[in-house]
């Protein structure tokens, strides 16, 4: 029956674990008291959820994923502290993701619809958007805040309080040391800002005009020959019809542990535009 649960019998589900209507929990899975699965999520094979980590309805995480282990943050005192995972994650193997701390935000929070392929970990007290996609061993810092549809190239990495802004996009093997604005691209070890993310926002049906709005005020903002905030405060009054680039600049003005990154100095990389825009 579709809203049949099913535990195979070499799983080990403890008493106290709250599970919803048609959850498979293959062998040697270990699903701890304090977890909570919501309807239909599917636990393939030697997966461990532990602590108190709850999975939205859809969820399928596949073997040799840790999810809600402890935090690796010396100040962490031993309480009790949370993992909260959405709706239709998509958790390949080997994928962590770990608890909260108490001396902190004492909650790890994953979004709805999240892919994240082999091997990628979310570190504690990271906050993670929605429809974000992850590719193999990218890694996420304690402390990062990543917005909705951002895409993540394999090997990258995203230093401790950082923060991503949505429909960003991170190139493979890219280190991020300091904060991206929304819909930009970073690339390369050194983690250098190469423009916009123009294909996601293509994609994601953003209309042409915004898109046009969007390429002209990144050259404006990092026009070198005045000062950031010169170029904001014109930036802000050039494009007050446009709310994507508002959007851009409130994010930039927003409180953050990090400066955010800045163009690389052969200006912007449109080696993704297609042309089409």
């Amino acid at each position: 029956m579709a809203g049949e649960t099913i535990i195979h019998p070499l799983a080990v589900v403890e008493p106290g674990a709250q599970l919803g209507a048609g959850v498979r929990i293959g062998p040697f899975c270990h699903v701890s008291a304090d977890a909570v699965l919501g309807d239909r999520v599917e636990l393939v094979s030697h997966v461990s959820i532990l602590g108190a980590t709850s999975l939205g309805e859809g969820c399928k995480v596949f073997p040799q994923a840790v999810l809600g282990a402890a935090p690796q943050n010396n100040k962490h005192k031993g309480g009790r502290t949370t993992l909260v995972v959405g709706r239709n994650c998509l958790i390949r193997e080997g994928v962590t993701m770990h608890l909260g701390s108490d001396t902190s935000k004492a909650e790890t929070v994953v979004g709805d619809n999240g892919y994240f392929l082999a091997y990628t970990h979310i570190a504690h007290d990271c906050t993670v958007g929605n429809n974000v996609t992850m590719a193999n061993l990218a890694t996420l810092g304690g402390h990062v805040v990543v917005g909705d549809f951002v895409n993540f190239g394999g090997l990258s990495a995203a230093h401790q309080n950082t923060r991503i802004g949505h429909h960003a996009f991170i190139g493979g093997m890219t280190a991020v040391f300091e904060d991206v604005i929304p819909y930009g691209m970073l690339r390369g070890p050194n983690g250098a800002l190469r423009g916009l993310n123009l294909i996601g926002m293509k994609r994601s049906g953003m209309p042409r005009s915004e898109i046009h709005a969007l390429r002209n005020a990144f050259k404006a903002i990092f026009d070198r020959s005045r000062t950031m905030d010169e170029n904001m405060t014109a930036a802000e009054q050039r494009f007050a019809d446009s709310p994507a680039v508002l959007d851009v600049l409130a994010f930039m003005r927003s409180s953050g542990r990090r400066s955010y990154a800045t163009p690389w100095r052969g200006g912007e990389d449109q080696s993704d535009d297609d042309g089409e825009v």
